[in-house]
Order: structure tokens, then C-alpha cells, then sequence
């Protein structure tokens, strides 16, 4: 059974392969950090209190970000994907808050289809221009009571 908790330091390395795994896996994702980069990255957002993880049997399996309405990453593990994991962490987001807001790609087709699906609406859409990718990409919200 799937388990949410607050992200520990100790979960930055299994948080930062999630993102690595991740970038390595989407051929239209360009590579920009290292897998030590994104552990790094992963220890900031945990320090800063942002993430939830889930959790296996004690091994994370899959973890979002927020930063008040603001939803950073929400990531699963590939061998995860289509089980449930990604819908429990933004459930237990939805929860706790009236608004998300989040940014994800064009080219990231799942992505946009899994917060239509939990009823998040699309804003607006640039040209990759502002993205450190350089990918367009598509902002989303979602609003308590809006489905």
C-alpha cells in the first residue's frame, strides 16, 4: 500500500534519481543536470518543506513539490507509472489548498491528460522562450469545487 509523508533529507538521493530517471527516459527532454545535480536540487526543495513523498514498504516511489499554490514537480517512478501513486499525491495536495497552479510541457502529452483529467484548466501557453529547456510549455490551474 501507498504511503504519503513529508520528505525527509534522506529521501533527496531517491527523489533526485525519480528526476533523473525521469529526463533520461523522455527523448524530448533535453538533459541539463547531472544525476548529483538533481539529488542537490532535490535536498533544496526538501529543505525548503516542499516535498511529499510516497512511499512502498519504506522505498519512495514518487514525490511532488509545492510551494504553496504552487505545484513545482510532481514526479513517479517509471516502474510506478499507472498505478495510482501520482493521483494519491495530488489528491492529498488538493486537499490542503483551494488553488494549484503548475506549468508543464506541450510535448509532455501525459502530463497534460493527467490534470485535465483531475480538473485542472489550461491558462495560457508560451514559446519556451523564459524555460531553461527552451521547450513551450502550457500553465495550468485547478480551483476547489471546480469539477
Amino acid at each position: 500500500m501507498t504511503a504519503l509523508r513529508a520528505a525527509r533529507s534522506t529521501d533527496a538521493g531517491k527523489v533526485g534519481a525519480i528526476l533523473t530517471e525521469f529526463v533520461a527516459t523522455t527523448d524530448w527532454m533535453p538533459q541539463l543536470h547531472s544525476g548529483a545535480e538533481d539529488i542537490a536540487h532535490a535536498g533544496q526543495l526538501i529543505t525548503r518543506g516542499w516535498v511529499t513523498v510516497a512511499e512502498v514498504e519504506g522505498d519512495v516511489i514518487g514525490f511532488a513539490a509545492c510551494d504553496g499554490e504552487d505545484l513545482d514537480a510532481l514526479y513517479v517512478a517509471r516502474s510506478q507509472r499507472g498505478q495510482g501513486v501520482g493521483t494519491a499525491l495530488l489528491h492529498h495536495l488538493q486537499k490542503e489548498r483551494a488553488v494549484l497552479k503548475l506549468w508543464t510541457f506541450q510535448a509532455n502529452l501525459a502530463a497534460q491528460n493527467f490534470y485535465l483529467k483531475h480538473g485542472f484548466v489550461e491558462q495560457e501557453r508560451t514559446d519556451g522562450a523564459n524555460t531553461d529547456e527552451g521547450l513551450p510549455d502550457i500553465r495550468f490551474q485547478w480551483r476547489k469545487g471546480s469539477l
